[in-house]
């Protein structure tokens, strides 16, 4: 009976407790503005934290994810000592379960070699090749890069066969990649990458922290950069020929390494060190102080191009890097991406040097007139028409050099009868029919040199265009008809075997182009030949035109088969329009009565000779003295 109500009283207690604490709980819970302050206070905590984590270096990969956690006995210790130094502690660290790091950007996909700490692959994602495959400028081991040290333990090390440790982090929007060859966790050699949103320009540093006592600097420390260029074009060939190392020097100087054959060359003050694959270039820039000594080499890889199909050319630079304070401390860029005036511009630091515009006055044309003058058609108009409406203009400008060589042609016409007559009449004197023949062109003003010279002025013009089209960067892979790429040759029929100097297809463009050429040259060329003299001892010019009409057309057709299309589009049509403009002097401009009115007055009036007609002159008489003392001699 105790025990019942034992139980009783204890169950009427738990249940009075019970009671109690939730009376209390509902005394104190939050009312309903409490709690919606508190959510509120929650929600701008957790947004304050995603600002800080924005604005700050917020880390994705830390040192201590790959910390020292493998422990080896004292005899390997010892062991890696005596084989590295100081260096032993990097290879005790334990390897990341991947060989690399992988870092995305807007424009790159790169991947961080965990072995040497640089690059393994550099992939370019806006771009593809021929074949539709993306743009890799380094992978598969194509490119070394290397700094050979001394220690003060008198070792001589490269970073290329130690390990980095990697973090990446972010600060704004740029990314930082860390990779670190470590003598201690805080004792190493760093090489620092940023990467910038839409930037082909990586900003890469060298330095070092807490080395002083390992490095030996009486000992001299090289960096060491090899690269293979990958092949994008359908010509390996062709693309080959506008594969080259080129180097700014001693205050914005520019030059370059062999095209087409094996060099090597050690310059000093070196700014920047281009290593270009036609459409696509690797730069190294030295970002404060230039590089000393820098010995570079090319080595041409492709001897076959049935067989070589993968590189095109081997670059190798070899430079030595200073230290200040026992440390190392370099600040560089590296540059990956396309070989663009527009894009290597903007980083002012004269990167677009490294197109082959054409040296001297060609390269200034096409800087100052065809560049400009290009973007601005083709931000408007298909890069096909684009090309053709600048072909038009520029034979517009250049027509008055064709009005000048008919008006010479004309002329000439008119006085070959009586140049024959003059020929004819001193045919045992040739030196007085010289003379008599000089005499009257200069008073016709109908020199063989007027017709000449307006065409030279051509010249500059067409070698700035054959430097322009093949390096148009805005021509790649831009199709027009059956071209499917501009930058490239406009195949039409593969052939089932190679031609040598031709290829193995035939491309469309040249072949118009070279028929545009013939007609042109027979309409030209064939009336020269019928009012050019032959005289003794002079090559017969006639002869020579005549060869011209068909190795011209045929140098067209061999030559630019595997040339771009958009430069072989541009003879065409040029061609095309100067038979046109041609036909209009010859037929509405010219008027061979007028022209003969002009020389029958110009002949009446006194013609001074000039000087260059009077040594002309003197050197015909020493000549035909010279010849007859000869001739007196031998009798």
């Amino acid at each position: 009976m105790e025990e019942k109500k034992l139980d009783i009283n204890s169950i009427i207690g738990f249940v009075l407790i019970f009671g109690i604490l939730l009376y209390i709980m509902y005394q104190n819970q939050p009312t309903p503005e409490e709690l919606e302050a508190q959510k509120k206070a929650e929600q701008e905590q957790v947004e304050a934290e995603k600002k800080v984590s924005k604005q700050n270096e917020s880390l994705i990969t830390a040192p201590e994810d790959f910390s020292n956690s493998t422990v080896i006995d004292s005899v390997a210790q010892l062991e890696l000592q005596n084989k590295v130094g100081s260096f032993a502690y990097a290879l005790t660290l334990p390897s990341t379960e991947r060989s690399y790091t992988t870092v995305e950007t807007d424009v790159f996909e790169l991947k961080f070699n965990t072995k040497g700490g640089h690059l393994k692959e550099v992939k370019l994602k806006n771009f593809v090749d021929y074949d539709s495959i993306p743009i890799y400028l380094v992978k598969d081991d194509n490119s070394v890069f290397n700094i050979t040290f001394g220690t003060s333990d008198n070792r001589i090390l490269n970073t290329q066969d130690f390990p980095f440790q990697p973090s990446v982090t972010k600060s704004g929007e740029n990314t930082i990649v860390s990779m670190k060859l470590k003598v201690s966790e805080t004792e190493f050699l760093e090489y620092r990458y940023e990467l910038k949103p839409n930037d082909y320009m990586i900003d890469f540093s060298i330095q070092s922290q807490g080395l002083s006592g390992v490095f030996n600097t009486s000992q001299p420390i090289t960096l060491d950069w090899k690269q293979k260029g990958l092949r994008h074009a359908k010509s390996i060939s062709y693309e080959n020929r506008y594969t080259r190392l080129t180097y700014m020097y001693d205050e914005g100087k520019v030059d370059k390494l062999g095209q087409m054959n094996d060099d090597e060359e050690t310059v000093d003050d070196v700014e920047w060190l281009s290593y270009r694959q036609h459409f696509f270039s690797s730069i190294l820039v030295s970002g404060d102080t230039p590089f000393k000594n820098v010995a570079v080499t090319s080595t041409d890889l492709v001897e076959d191009e049935e067989v070589d199909t993968l590189f095109t050319k081997l670059y190798t630079s070899k430079m030595p890097l200073a230290y200040s304070g026992g440390e190392l401390n370099k600040n560089l860029g590296l540059y990956y991406g396309p070989t663009d005036s527009k894009t290597l511009k903007q980083y002012d630091k004269g990167l677009e040097e490294s197109i082959p515009f054409g040296w001297g006055i060609f390269g200034w044309i096409n800087k100052a007139i065809f560049i400009p003058l290009f973007g601005w058609l083709s931000g408007f108009l298909p890069y096909g028409i684009a090309i053709i409406v600048m072909t038009i203009l520029v034979k517009i400008v250049l027509s008055f050099v064709q009005y000048k060589q008919f008006l010479s042609q004309a002329k000439m016409k008119i006085l070959k009868p009586e140049l024959d007559a003059i020929r004819a009449k001193y045919k045992d004197n040739k030196l007085k029919a010289q003379q008599e023949t000089m005499a009257l062109q200069s008073k016709a003003g109908a020199s063989p040199l007027s017709g000449c010279l307006p065409g030279l002025m051509q010249i500059p013009v067409f070698y700035a265009l054959f430097m322009f089209f093949p390096t148009a960067f805005d021509l790649r892979q831009k199709s027009f008809l059956w071209a499917e790429d501009l930058s490239s040759f406009d195949s039409v029929l593969d052939l089932p075997f190679n031609i040598p100097f031709y290829g193995d297809h035939v491309s469309l463009f040249p072949i118009l182009a070279a028929i545009a050429i013939f007609f042109y040259m027979k309409m030209t060329t064939g009336q020269q030949m019928a009012q050019q003299p032959t005289q003794e001892g002079m090559p017969d010019m006639g002869k020579m035109m005549k060869y011209m009409i068909y190795f011209s057309p045929l140098l067209m057709l061999v030559f630019f088969n595997n040339y771009a299309s958009g430069l072989s589009l541009y003879y065409f049509i040029s061609n095309l329009i100067s038979i046109g403009i041609m036909l209009v002097i010859k037929n509405y401009i010219i008027d061979e009565d007028k022209v003969l009115a002009k020389i029958e007055v110009s002949k009446k009036k006194p013609k001074k000779e000039n000087r260059f007609q009077r040594k002309m002159k003197e050197m015909m008489e020493q000549a035909e003295q010279q010849k007859q003392k000869q001739q007196k001699g031998k009798k």
